[in-house]
């Protein structure tokens, strides 16, 4: 609890935070992270081999097959605490925007307005000949169906609207990027921070915050590093800062 008041005195003395978000924040919604050696969902398949530009060009159908189950876990889950804490955080001032890994949309979802989706999201799929989107859910049903791989009425394939290995990032991580050198606190929850190049994102900011379950690349540069779940340590720091 001491080094949550500390956090505490660190949002209202700071101005301007910004929130990068990882996998930790959703797994309380029942969405396993990537790199838990038991349960994380890079333990069970190779990413590289399912999640690539790659992998959707040689064979859609496969790639959308394997894929199916996995974003619809992550488009059906629901808001956590944490989730909740953070858009309560923002409402109150406390943090001004959220820079998230995640595809979930749930930070939206809990009522957070500022948010920079570093990896894309899940809402649409567009189609990767003429670019037309349509929404996720109809298609994830599509392909439940047998009707694999979902097309476009031009003939193309439809792509999730997610940062593939082998893509570009988009524009998102560029505006990150720059708020992340100038913000006052740059607060990690639930991030590893083991993915490049977002995890260059901590070490470039000018004051650093971790609240983490286990260790990252970044503790010893930390101002201030809480050890927990997402959800019960936000859930405690909004209660702190009243």
């Amino acid at each position: 609890m001491d080094n949550i008041k500390k956090l505490a005195r660190l949002l209202t003395e700071n101005k301007d935070t910004l929130v990068l978000t990882g996998a930790g924040v959703s797994t309380e919604s029942g969405i396993p992270d990537f790199r838990s050696p038991d349960t994380g969902l890079w333990s069970q398949m190779d990413p590289m081999e399912l999640l690539s530009r790659s992998a959707l060009s040689r064979n859609p159908a496969e790639f959308w097959r394997r894929s199916e189950p996995i974003f619809r876990m992550m488009a059906t889950a629901q808001p956590n605490s944490g989730h909740y804490a953070l858009a309560q955080l923002e409402k109150k001032g406390f943090i001004k925007g959220i820079i998230t890994q995640n595809i979930d949309s749930l930070h939206q979802q809990a009522g957070s307005n500022s948010v920079l989706e570093v990896h894309g999201h899940l809402r649409t799929a567009r189609c990767s000949q003429c670019g037309a989107e349509r929404q996720m859910s109809p298609l994830l049903d599509q392909v439940a169906s047998g009707d694999n791989p979902p097309r476009c009425n031009c003939g193309g394939i439809f792509r999730p609207n997610v940062v593939l290995f082998g893509d570009p990032l988009p524009e998102a991580f560029h505006l990150a990027s720059q708020r992340a050198r100038v913000c006052d606190l740059f607060l990690v929850i639930g991030s590893s921070l083991e993915v490049a190049p977002v995890c260059w994102l901590a070490p470039a900011a000018s004051k650093l915050a971790i609240i983490n379950l286990g260790e990252t690349q970044c503790d010893e540069i930390a101002s201030v590093l809480v050890r927990g779940t997402a959800g019960e340590v936000l859930t405690d720091l909004v209660e702190v800062i009243g």
